[in-house]
């Protein structure tokens, strides 16, 4: 099954695809509907069908955004670490999401890199739960791209303020039900930077599945339907690359899931003047360090 929020009719409706045409669901997104509704229950919803509608961001309200690095072999290589013993976290704001299609907006004079990663929804509240547990509690899957800010992610050991800048997290452009993927099987992550590929991972390489984060992250903060959990980025970013290559305003960043579909979100950088961020403000004691990007 696969789950949206769309856009038809000047405003917005959670839908589910029905063959090739949209259904209406009794709510105005997903992230309202998952609050309410359990997920086995959906398909028995849908309502009057929806020409012309148009995927928008799936889940605009998330009360928690969790994302792990590091998650992938060849991405922790080409970093230079060494295989964690545990999940590495960081958290952003529903703020930092944005749609399939946006574009992704900036001020000049940031190093701007691309992370392409699979993301899961939560479809039940879990605490302290086991890993069995867990994955019945899956709502499902979508494409996300962790955009990163990586001169300002280096600026301190914490990465938070590289990681949630706002509408820079594209996410969708559907939510795919467990019973149509299986990324314990694999499935590819792949991002396309002005049409070269850039990054294709396996999701049955990451070190920490999806069942394993909802797990360990339930264990110190309750999880709740319509939360996401961003499970990292393959090999191929780059800042990894020698010499770094960062984006370019006007560049076309596409993010592939197969089975799940593709963002298509082109790079835009601000005008200088139309913002009080400098490149040159908050600098103070210098303590990039090389080694402190996911």
């Amino acid at each position: 099954m696969k789950l949206a929020t769309v856009a038809h009719g000047g405003r917005t409706t959670a839908a589910v695809l029905d063959g090739d045409r949209w259904r209406a669901l009794p709510a105005d997104d997903l992230s309202a509907l998952l609050t309410t509704t359990e997920p086995d229950r959906i398909a028995n919803l849908a309502g009057a069908e929806l020409p012309d509608a148009t995927p928008v961001l799936p889940l605009p309200s998330p009360r928690k955004v969790v994302c792990c690095g590091l998650n992938y072999g060849d991405h922790i290589t080409e970093m230079g670490r060494e295989l964690p013993a545990h999940p590495t976290l960081f958290a952003k704001y529903a703020d930092t999401l944005t749609g399939p299609e946006d574009d992704l907006v900036l001020p000049p004079g940031v190093d701007v890199d691309w992370e392409a990663e699979l993301a899961v929804v939560v479809g039940a509240e879990l605490h302290r739960a086991d890993r069995g547990t867990a994955e019945r509690a899956i709502a499902g899957y979508t494409v996300a791209n962790d955009i990163s800010v990586r001169d300002w992610q280096k600026r301190t050991l914490q990465w938070f303020q590289g990681k949630a800048w706002d509408r820079t997290t594209p996410l969708g452009p559907v939510v795919v039900t467990p019973d149509e993927l299986d990324p314990v099987a694999g499935v590819e992550v792949i991002c396309r930077v002005n049409g070269v590929e850039r990054q294709r991972g396996n999701t049955s390489t990451l070190v920490f599945d999806a069942a394993d984060l909802l797990a360990y992250i339930s264990t110190f903060t309750v999880l709740r339907p319509g939360d996401l959990v961003l499970t990292g980025t393959p090999g191929g970013v780059g800042s990894g690359m020698n010499p770094p290559v960062f984006l370019a305003d006007g560049d076309l960043v596409e993010t592939e899931i197969p089975g799940i579909g593709t963002l298509r979100n082109r790079f835009r950088l601000t005008d200088f003047r139309r913002t009080d961020l400098r490149p040159t403000d908050f600098r103070l004691t210098d303590l990039r360090r090389t080694d402190s990007r996911s």
